[in-house]
């Protein structure tokens, strides 16, 4: 009891009282309400205190996120600009890798694929980075980061798969001592690098392939930009390469490393023409073992005589051709398809002869020409010799001087078909003799012969299947189907008419027109302008040999030609016109693609312009022409593509 009062005394509540806090500014009458008053200002206040509590941490997250996202930011652009700086600095040294490839310059080319190594790797390892990855999954910028890290690990997969081991082999190989030569060349390394040249090819088309996988529609342009171009650039490598691992592939066993090869050589004649050239004249017989070059037996078309029967050949070509394709060798080469021309020239030579060839190489004198930029003047020494004196032909003959000796004065000066014939051989003969003696550098033929199959001058045919099918692949084959057509591709081709060799003074012109669509499908002009150059008095100025003679019924100097046009796989041929009249023409099919024929005949100093509209395209492609190689060069000849203005 005595406790109660010093309780009460010293602020203890009384019973049946409540107070959860005590503040011990508050007064009495704070401290006096009722019991609930109590509790609603205790629950207010905790409220408050709460509320703090919430802003305090969100703000401290805030400013915790905000630092995070400023330091990842930054981050980022630390390393986007070393991997730009890095995949730059690594792309400006290509042009000098390529250079110092073409130099031969093996060092240099080593060093320098180690320094762009160096870039590509530096900026894969960027692109690694556990900051990048992770920005690599955020909304809107993640598909860019993304982009990015696949063109450095493409970049950097195509400089070590790609680049340095073919720079390896490259630098182990004497290309001087792969061209063949009458001593042998050696092919064993180029063998022995064939599998490296493959893995190579396939690490930097895998790569290409995975550039072309990413989605560009949610790119920044500043970076879809260079994606496209490195996209570009990687497929051009990958072709490159392709055809380096075909070559190292097949190239070994054609020039002989695995037993003797022999080869038809034709040598095309474009002062007459023919689809794929000229008129076949002089024909030899080139042996390749391990290397070693020789040429055997030489003869002319004409002596291979007339095929009778006539060989088989495909219908839907003797349709548009007749059966001279089979039945004589001049006319071989009407069909622009080089592999039909050339297993039927194997089938006439090895019946003829009864030699066996495992192919056909077909080239003309301007490719002579090229070669002979390479070794140099040769001279001819053979017994022909006395009738070249006599007529006032030269002697000898170099990079400038062979066409117009072999394509026009040889005519002029030498009336015998037969001396033609054994001029035109024995010039074959001292050609090959040079490189056979190995003169001339690898690098100025290669150049040459390059030149001369990118024109569609150097044609090859294997009889072996497998072979066949890698050149195929590209248009050293002189196919009109297959892989090495393109989707698009048109053809202008032209076969002499007048059973002479007045095509020497014919200049030509090819242009694609490219129509508004019609329909949905693409329309596509062929426009092919010729003129003859002839002089006004050809008829009495120049031989009858050159002329014909009117022998086949053309007027002496006028040049009779069938042109045809070849349009893409589906298309149809719809009309020809001449100088923009209406003309009959004849319509074909040849593996799928339209075919149309028109005849036309040119006088001295006379022009005129052949038209064929092409319709119902359905590739959208751009299109592509190729012409018959003539005495012209073939970039004089293919103009650009002209296109309507479809508004």
């Amino acid at each position: 009891m005595g406790v109660m009062p010093s309780m009460l005394e010293n602020g203890a509540p009384p019973v049946g009282r409540t107070v959860d806090w005590v503040d011990p500014d508050m007064n009495d009458e704070a401290v006096d309400e009722p019991p609930f008053t109590a509790r609603r200002g205790s629950t207010k206040r905790r409220a408050v205190w709460e509320n703090r509590n919430r802003l305090l941490k969100l703000g401290l997250s805030i400013v915790l996120l905000l630092g995070v996202c400023g330091f990842g930011s930054a981050w980022l652009g630390v390393k986007a600009t070393s991997i730009k700086s890095n995949l730059e600095a690594a792309s400006g040294l290509v042009p000098q890798l390529k250079q110092e490839i073409v130099a031969s310059d093996a060092n240099a080319a080593a060093n320098t694929a180690a320094k762009l190594r160096e870039h590509t790797s530096k900026a894969r390892t960027d692109a690694d980075d556990p900051v990048w990855k992770l920005a690599s999954g955020l909304p809107w910028l993640g598909p860019n980061l993304g982009a990015i890290s696949e063109v450095a690990q493409a970049a950097d997969d195509v400089s070590a798969l790609g680049l340095t081991p073919l720079v390896s082999v490259y630098e182990s190989l004497n290309w001087d001592a792969l061209i063949p030569t009458g001593a042998g060349s050696s092919l064993q390394p180029l063998q022995a690098a064939a599998p490296s040249v493959a893995s190579s090819a396939y690490a930097v088309r895998s790569s290409s392939e995975r550039l072309e996988r990413i989605d560009t529609s949610q790119l920044l342009p500043q970076v879809a930009g260079p994606l496209k171009e490195a996209t570009a650039e990687m497929k051009r490598a990958t072709g490159a390469l392709a055809s380096a691992s075909d070559v190292a592939d097949v190239a070994p066993g054609m020039l002989g490393v695995d037993g003797v090869r022999n080869y038809l050589v034709i040598v095309q004649n474009n002062a007459e023409a023919r689809a794929s050239g000229g008129i076949p004249g002089a024909l030899a017989l080139l042996t390749l073992d391990k290397g070693r070059l020789s040429l055997g037996a030489q003869s002319s078309a004409g002596d291979i005589g007339i095929m009778s029967p006539a060989l088989p050949v495909d219908p839907q070509q003797q349709q548009i051709y007749s059966t001279r394709l089979g039945k004589y060798m001049q006319d071989v080469n009407l069909t622009p398809d080089f592999p039909t021309a050339a297993s039927t020239a194997q089938a006439m030579w090895e019946k003829k002869t009864g030699k066996q060839v495992d192919g056909v190489i077909s080239i003309d004198p301007v490719v002579l020409g090229y070669i002979l930029q390479a070794t140099g003047p040769v001279a001819i020494t053979g017994p022909e010799l006395a009738e070249v004196k006599a007529a006032g032909l030269p002697t000898e003959l170099t990079g400038s001087n062979v066409v117009p000796t072999l394509l026009s004065d040889v005519y002029a000066r030498i009336p015998q078909p037969k001396l033609q014939d054994a001029y035109f051989a024995g010039v074959a003969k001292e050609v090959f003799s040079a490189l056979s003696a190995g003169k001339g550098e690898a690098k100025g033929l290669m150049i040459g012969i390059t030149r001369g199959t990118e024109e569609g001058r150097v044609l090859l045919w294997s009889a072996n299947t497998a072979e066949q099918t890698v050149i195929s692949k590209y248009p050293l084959s002189g196919s009109i189907s297959g892989p090495s057509v393109a989707p698009s591709q048109f053809g202008a081709y032209f076969n002499d008419g007048t059973g002479a060799k007045m095509d020497y003074y014919v200049r030509r012109t090819v242009q694609l027109i490219k129509e508004c669509p019609a329909d949905g499908y693409e329309q596509i002009r062929v426009r092919i302008t010729s003129k003859n150059l002839a002089p006004g008095d050809a008829a009495t100025s120049l031989p009858a040999y050159v002329t014909g003679g009117g022998v086949f019924g053309v007027k002496p100097g006028t040049v009779q030609t069938n042109i045809v046009a070849y349009g893409p796989v589906q298309a149809n041929v719809e009309s020809a016109s001449v100088d923009g009249q209406k003309t009959p023409f004849a319509p074909y099919l040849h593996a799928n693609r339209p075919v149309g024929v028109v005849a036309q005949q040119l006088a001295p100093g006379e022009s005129k312009i052949v038209e064929f509209t092409f319709g119902k395209i359905v590739q959208h492609n751009e299109p592509n022409l190729v012409v018959t190689p003539n005495v012209q060069p073939v970039k004089d000849v293919v103009l650009p593509t002209q296109k309507a203005s479809c508004e």
